[in-house]
C-alpha cells in the first residue's frame, strides 16, 4: 500500500477536531474515522488546545492581531485622492491623443 502524501491542516480544522475531542460525546477512535486522522494526532491537538486555552483569555481580546492601522490607511486614501485629482487635471489640459474630447 503506497504512503499517503503529507497533509497540512488549517488551524481552523485543528481547532474543530480538538473541540470535538473535548466534548467527549464520541470516542477518539470514532473521531479519527470521521475526520480521517490518526487517533494520536487528535490527542495531540486536544492537549495543545487544553494547554493554550488560558492564553486566549489572558489578553482580554481573544486575539493578538490588532488589525490594520487606520491612520496609515486614511493617509494612503488621501494620497491616492490627490494623485487622481492631479492626473485628471493633467489629462484635461493635454492636447495629445489620450486627451478627453
Amino acid at each position: 500500500m503506497p504512503r499517503r502524501p503529507r497533509r497540512n491542516h488549517s488551524p481552523a480544522f485543528k481547532a474543530k477536531v480538538a473541540v470535538a475531542a473535548l466534548k467527549g460525546d464520541r470516542t477518539i477512535t470514532e473521531l479519527a474515522e470521521h475526520f480521517d486522522l490518526h487517533p494520536n494526532q487528535i490527542t495531540q491537538w486536544r492537549s495543545q488546545l487544553m494547554s493554550n486555552a488560558a492564553e486566549i483569555f489572558s489578553s482580554g481580546q481573544g486575539t493578538s492581531d490588532d488589525g490594520p492601522d487606520l491612520k496609515d490607511l486614511h493617509a494612503k486614501i488621501g494620497q491616492q485622492a490627490l494623485e487622481i485629482d492631479f492626473l485628471s487635471g493633467a489629462l484635461e489640459r493635454g492636447n495629445g491623443p489620450s486627451a478627453k474630447r
